[in-house]
């Protein structure tokens, strides 16, 4: 097999391509025939002789084909990988560009002018057009400045050692501080911080009147405000392609390093604050910070010598960087970057836990796999073998660095915590992300490539709640609330930053075994324009937390606390104050508890944001109005209920409940000729997945006239339209027997007599009421109504028997059978296991409800039926990688949305039976070939725009949940687009028995006269009309409460045919010289829409624009 090239496609929110033009494709053997006149260029296949051809394997093609069998789960994933490291690698053009900005930049650099000495808060020689880009609180500190020629400039980062990767690509240039800018003492007081921005500002001024280059930015490093940064982009249409970042440091060795201990400190409190102390805290964040800038030069010297060890480490780097970006952790305060990346990569191949010969794919594994078992937070790790005498040894790294940070990672000198800025919370994140990786990894199930590298993995479809932070100024007073002006001191007046860790552990308390998980956004770093000055704390996006919830405590209502006598009963009661009250329980014990409002289910899911708030609002000062919680908008669209919301969880358990009764006493029943087998249901209500699940309802016989001859209840005219009821399918089956006949019209007969016995021995065993039919039985029971079809199991079987000409037994398939199979053997087993599927996550049936209700909404309900939507969320619970099941509606919603196809595939016979198969395939336990639940819908081009509308529908969403600046109105995405319809057929609001469930219901609904059930007219009146004109037109309703039936025409049903007079209803005829054909007769069509619909019909709206009459 002769693999030409495999290409990698990319998802808009991964990695994204670009063209390289000047690089040629290499080509086959030429004849000499092309370079003697522009001739036409002629390709030779390459001859190999026969000892080429047959020449044994050298060593490392043998290496490389037993990597592949052992490394890889097929040789595909090898070489998707290495297609992605071709794709994020800089190619050689763009490297060209990148050396010639920077020889220029270097250039420019070099011819800075000086300036005068000044004092450090006199700016008079700085344009006005430049601004400093720090915030100078306090306004003045000692020292004297002036602008001179950096001492050298240096690259530094990824760029000189080959890890920097597309798309964001990004070059940092060390600008060295001359000595005699700075003075030893300037590390006090923010003295150095201060001049290392007023440098920076006297570079922007100097190039900001240079031609060569093109915008100038400022920004910080990682969120970092003491640590500023230049960007630079080159002039013209390559703006875009690359950025260089431009640090200032002090020359090598400029300051002690023991200076930056984590217990000292450097910034004295009298001169931020004016008061004075006799115990001057420590500032180990701001030690940490000015320590960064003294050993860029040395980190890379120190990777580049572990790099030319391991010839995989920058394809190794790459890959953790791409998996990084997919998580959104690698930019931001407090981020895992890519310097962390090497650093981490670096320390497991100087430690010996991975060797220097393996591949890049083995780098990744070892590495996420570290990352998954072993915990910073705990036991931090050093790079520093042969440390000096004043760096942190081994020994007190747990006492020193750990004391003062959350997460501990020493580099190589041994005095610099590069995690100094990383949340506890966000290496938690690290570790699960590490952990799920690892988990799906080897799984042949999994496409492990794409759930890996592949699939971005947002906030809002990780978390199961997400709530933020709107007002930031108001942690200032968070800080003053939790006493943190120390922490504050040393984090330079950053109060986001200070307050954070301390936010965090709070809710970690409170929320304690709810929630499996906490994590937090990562404030972005800032970017203005050296004409600004710079932006203040608070001028960053809302602070934003997700929550993954443990499902089977997330919902308790009571917070049960220590026994009334206990030690901890003071700080129960100091962490929820007047919530917290002394209970006794039912097993005699009295205990301190917390007792939170919700009795429905959707209320209890809620029950975090109660925990939430109310420690805000306690500890930190920061009330309900600034906390925006987007944890269950969207369950909006499937709640009902003015007084007691719900989202038809305690519908659904009704419902259930009363079958389960019904099913005890049919095994009662005495009086059958034949005993009965099974009981199943096979309703969505019974698996805890109707959108809007029965309610018990009570008949109300003044609404309704007696018809004569059958006694059938009629509406009376003149009143609101009957409300509709829910027949809920049962599936009865009887045990087998040789009575049973073998003609199908005979089995009938013996199903209806059976429907008549059930009905009689109800109605005199427990006095239901009965309604017998040929092909079923309606049970009235607990104001519900259930449909009972007797089954026999060998009738499919002899619906596909017939007997030929000449005697013989033919077995031959057929829609009639396969359509009884499905209705008494599949679909109950299917609604048997996704009731088990409920019971193991509480929030599937809720997610269905919602996915179905979306469907709905958007006129899809005929072309992916509810059987496909439940399949298609159960795989997202069974097999989410590279998520984790959802904990909650919302977060289960969203990526239904996000790839609604890419949950079906599979990989045994699809691929060699992939023509003959439905376009969405989804294989089960009991059908992994044929794909039943999806033979007759939905077809190409439905699918397309159904993944078009998701994939718009996700885009708007996510956008609402979580930008506070948007109009909040999640039904947006329920609303469909209509402009692709032909006809729009709209009815009247007061014929439309389940206008309450619409998207928009009328704020004021007529009472409805109980009731008819199965006597929707809205939903038999496409059928009525697709009946008659299905040849010529698609119909598309909601369901649930639509008001509009969308019409389109059929392409092929206008194409004039030859005139037939048994063809000729609905058509026109037009006489073209002898010929006569005929073609639909558009305003008769509409006219009939009219009559079927009288009464029903509102007004009919034709869009000739798309097409004439």
């Amino acid at each position: 097999l002769n693999i030409q090239q495999v290409t990698v496609s990319n998802t808009s929110d991964t990695i994204s391509h670009e063209e390289e033009e000047n690089e040629a494709p290499v080509k086959a053997k030429r004849s000499k025939t092309e370079d003697a006149g522009g001739e036409e260029v002629v390709y030779h296949p390459v001859k190999l002789s026969r000892s080429d051809l047959y020449r044994p394997p050298t060593a490392e093609e043998l290496n490389q084909l037993k990597e592949a069998e052992s490394l890889f789960h097929c040789s595909l994933l090898k070489m998707q990988m290495e297609e992605l490291l071709k794709e994020v690698a800089l190619s050689e053009r763009r490297k060209q560009q990148i050396d010639s900005f920077i020889q220029t930049v270097t250039k420019l650099l070099r011819t800075v002018p000086e300036s005068p000495e000044v004092e450090v808060s006199d700016l008079s020689w700085l344009s006005s057009a430049v601004k400093v880009p720090f915030l100078l609180v306090p306004k003045t500190t000692k020292g004297k400045f002036h602008m001179t020629p950096p001492a050298s400039v240096d690259l530094i980062g990824s760029y000189p050692l080959g890890t920097c990767t597309k798309p964001r690509v990004m070059v940092d240039l060390a600008v060295t501080i001359p000595a005699d800018v700075l003075h030893p003492k300037d590390v006090v007081n923010q003295r150095y911080p201060r001049k290392r921005a007023l440098y920076l500002a006297g570079l922007a001024q100097y190039l900001a009147s240079s031609s060569d280059i093109g915008s100038m930015l400022y920004s910080c490093l990682h969120g970092n405000r003491l640590r500023p940064v230049l960007l630079l982009t080159p002039p013209g249409k390559d703006s875009s392609s690359f950025i260089v970042r431009v640090h200032a440091c002090p020359p090598p060795g400029f300051f002690k390093p023991n200076r930056f201990h984590p217990q000292r400190n450097n910034i004295r409190t009298e001169w931020y604050t004016g008061l004075q102390t006799s115990h001057e805290p420590p500032t180990p964040h701001y030690n940490s910070s000015v320590l960064g800038d003294l050993l860029p030069r040395a980190h890379l010297q120190f990777l580049s010598a572990v790099s030319s060890q391991c010839s995989a480490f920058a394809d190794g780097v790459a890959l953790l960087k791409v998996w990084l970006r997919q998580r959104e952790l690698h930019q931001g305060a407090g981020c895992f970057n890519g310097f962390l990346a090497s650093m981490l990569i670096a320390y497991l191949l100087t430690s010996h836990r991975i060797s220097n010969s393996m591949t890049a794919y083995q780098l990744l594994r070892n590495t996420l796999n570290f990352l998954a078992s072993t915990d910073l937070t705990v036991n931090g790790i050093s790079l520093a073998k042969d440390p000096d005498s004043t760096a942190v040894s081994g020994l007190n790294l747990s006492c020193e660095f750990h004391d003062a940070f959350q997460v501990v990672f020493v580099d190589p000198s041994g005095h610099l915590n590069m995690c100094a800025d990383m949340t506890a919370c966000t290496y938690k994140q690290l570790q699960h992300e590490a952990s799920v990786s690892m988990q799906f990894w080897d799984n042949p199930t999994v496409d492990g490539f794409h759930s890996l590298l592949m699939t971005p993995k947002p906030m809002i479809r990780t978390s199961d709640h997400i709530f933020q932070l709107c007002e930031l100024v108001k942690l200032q007073s968070s800080c003053k609330k939790l006493n943190l002006l120390s922490e504050l001191m040393d984090h330079s007046g950053n109060y986001v930053h200070t307050a954070l860790p301390y936010i965090l552990s709070l809710l970690q308390r409170g929320l304690g075994q709810r929630i499996h998980l906490l994590t937090h956004s990562l404030s972005p770093d800032p970017e203005w324009s050296v004409e600004s000055e710079a932006p203040k704390h608070k001028a960053q996006p809302p602070l934003s937390f997700g929550v993954l919830l443990m499902p089977e405590l997330a919902a308790s209502a009571l917070e049960r606390g220590p026994p009334a006598d206990s030690p901890k009963a003071a700080e129960f009661r100091q962490l929820w104050g007047s919530r917290s009250e002394l209970r006794r329980f039912q097993d005699g014990a009295i205990t301190e508890a917390v007792l939170w409002d919700g009795e429905s289910m959707c209320q209890k899911r809620l029950v975090p944001r109660q925990i939430i708030t109310h420690l805000l609002q306690l500890h930190a000062d920061i009330p309900e109005s600034s906390v925006r919680y987007v944890g269950a908008m969207v369950d909006d669209v499937i709640k009902t209920g003015s007084e007691l919301p719900s989202t038809g969880e305690e519908e659904s358990l009704l419902v259930v409940q009363s079958y389960d009764d019904l099913s005890r006493k049919l095994w009662r029943l005495e009086g059958l000729p034949l005993s009965i087998t099974a009981v199943q249901g096979a309703h969505p209500a019974l698996r805890y997945t109707q959108v809007f699940p029965p309610l018990p309802l009570k008949l109300d016989y003044s609404f309704f006239d007696r018809e004569k001859t059958s006694r059938s209840l009629v509406p009376k005219e003149g009143k609101p339209c009957p409300a509709y009821i829910t027949p809920i399918t049962v599936i009865c089956h009887m045990e087998g027997s040789g009575k049973w006949p073998h003609d199908r019209l005979a089995i009938r007969h013996i199903r209806t007599a059976f429907h008549i016995r059930l009905g009689e021995l109800l109605k005199k065993h427990h006095n239901y009421t009965c309604r017998p039919c040929p092909t079923h039985l309606d049970v009235w029971k607990d104001g519900l109504v259930f449909r009972i079809h007797v089954a026999y199991h060998r009738e499919p079987q002899v619906l596909r028997e017939s007997v030929n000409a000449e005697g013989l037994l033919v077995v031959r398939d057929n829609e009639e059978a396969q359509a009884l199979e499905m209705a008494t053997i599949h679909k109950p087993l299917l609604t048997s296991t996704l009731h088990g599927l409920q019971q193991q996550h509480p929030c599937f049936g809720a997610v269905c409800r919602l996915a179905k209700r979306w469907l709905g909404a958007q006129l899809f309900g005929d072309d992916i039926t509810e059987d496909t939507a439940d399949l298609l969320v159960a795989s997202l619970f069974l097999q989410p990688a590279p998520f984790t099941p959802p904990g909650s509606p919302q977060v289960g919603f969203l990526p239904l949305l996000f790839q609604p196809t890419d949950y079906t595939e599979i990989k045994n016979d699809f691929t060699a039976t992939r023509e003959s198969l439905p376009v969405l395939f989804i294989a089960t336990p009991k059908d992994k070939k044929q794909s039943i639940w999806t033979k007759r819908a939905p077809s190409v081009q439905m699918l397309q725009r159904v993944v078009m509308v998701a994939a718009e529908s996700l885009k708007l969403l996510e956008n609402q949940l979580m930008d506070s600046n948007q109009i909040q109105d999640v039904r947006v995405v329920m609303r469909p687009p209509l402009d692709a319809y032909d006809v729009l057929i709209h009815l009247n609001p007061k014929q439309v028995p389940l206008l309450v469930q619409a998207v928009d219901p009328p704020h004021c609904h007529l009472q409805q006269g109980h009731h008819g059930w199965q006597c929707d007219p809205v939903w038999r009146g496409p059928l009525r009309v697709s009946f008659a004109f299905g040849d010529l037109a698609l119909f598309f309703c909601d369901p649930h409460g639509g008001t509009v039936i969308a019409v389109l025409w059929k392409p092929k049903a206008f194409i004039p045919v030859p005139f037939k007079t048994s063809q000729v209803s609905a058509r026109s005829v037009v006489v073209t010289g002898e010929e006569a054909n005929t073609v639909p007769n558009v305003e008769a069509i509409l006219e009939d829409f009219r009559i079927m619909g009288k009464g029903l019909i509102k007004s009919l709206e034709a869009r000739t624009e798309k097409w004439s009459l």
